[in-house]
């Protein structure tokens, strides 16, 4: 299945996408995709009803709505850093021997085709296409990787948006640089495990004002989906509906020599296998 949020920011509605016109309305049957969703109806509760309503006519035709994220406002987002190892030659780190954590917060999620808001006093903003895992379950100390897929709820596209000087020379941790105001657009929709024969063979492509800037695999992934899950329920306990962003390949402004860094009016579009595309236009903030 394929979930989606459609609706003006603040009023988005859960629908089930049945193809590129048409969707299933689930609002009566879940007030959103969030963690009482995730840790209650869940996946598995609203499938068959989806089913059933397809299969009975009861499908509306996409309208031009709004595409809100994928998921509404997560408990948390984290990131994982350095986990491709060509993306990490390229800004000058060494693969880390374990995941590298760090934070983004929630309330930078926004629509997939939102405007991308520079921050006040940006010189660095920068564009990150991401495999996101979205989980399902209240859970921690998995220990095999068959715990871990039973504990994803499914798959997202991510553009982890990075100010590069906030992340990295501002005396802090990279949650500075991760957290501004639309700097996690997510979706078009979350797609359920089934959806994919292989989560490890996904192309993923960013673009900048028509170029393309990466053009990557979930392939060359260091720590893949299952390993990560399973290692960050070791350190914290994850909650329906967390939001996990797996790593960037590379291609990312910080990257080319001189840097290429985001300025208003740019436009940058992103796509992954099986989870579909974004578009988003830089604007300065207020």
């Amino acid at each position: 299945m394929r979930l989606m949020r459609i609706g003006e920011r603040g009023a988005e509605r859960p629908v089930v996408r049945i193809d590129d016109d048409h969707y299933v309305d689930v609002s009566d049957l879940t007030a959103d995709f969030g963690e009482e969703f995730f840790g209650g109806l869940g996946i598995a509760g609203l499938r068959d009803e989806v089913d059933r309503r397809a299969a009975a006519g009861r499908v509306v035709r996409f309208a031009g709505e709004r595409i809100g994220a994928a998921i509404a406002r997560p408990h948390q987002i984290v990131g994982i850093g350095m986990n491709f190892a060509d993306h990490a030659a390229e800004i000058g780190h060494a693969v880390p021997p374990e995941p590298l954590i760090f934070s983004k917060s929630p309330n930078s999620i926004s629509g997939p085709d939102d405007d991308l808001v520079i921050p006040r006093d940006s010189r660095k903003t920068d564009y990150e296409v991401e495999l996101g895992i979205v989980i399902g379950r209240r859970t921690s100390y998995l220990e095999t990787d068959e715990e871990a897929a039973a504990a994803i709820a499914g798959f997202v596209l991510v553009n982890d948006v990075s100010e590069r000087e906030f992340q990295q020379e501002r005396s802090g941790q990279f949650m500075k640089g991760k957290s501004a105001p639309t700097f996690c657009p997510t979706g078009p929709w979350l797609a359920t495990p089934e959806e994919f024969a292989d989560i490890r063979a996904l192309a993923m492509t960013s673009a900048v004002n028509g170029e393309i800037r990466q053009n990557g695999s979930t392939a060359t992934m260091i720590f893949d989906p299952l390993f990560i899950v399973r290692y960050l329920s070791r350190f914290l306990t994850l909650e329906p509906g967390d939001l996990i962003a797996t790593g960037t390949p590379p291609g990312v402004g910080a990257g080319f020599t001189p840097p290429r860094f985001l300025v208003a009016g740019d436009v940058v579009e992103l796509a992954i296998d099986g989870l579909g595309t974004q578009r988003q236009t830089l604007v300065a903030a207020g």
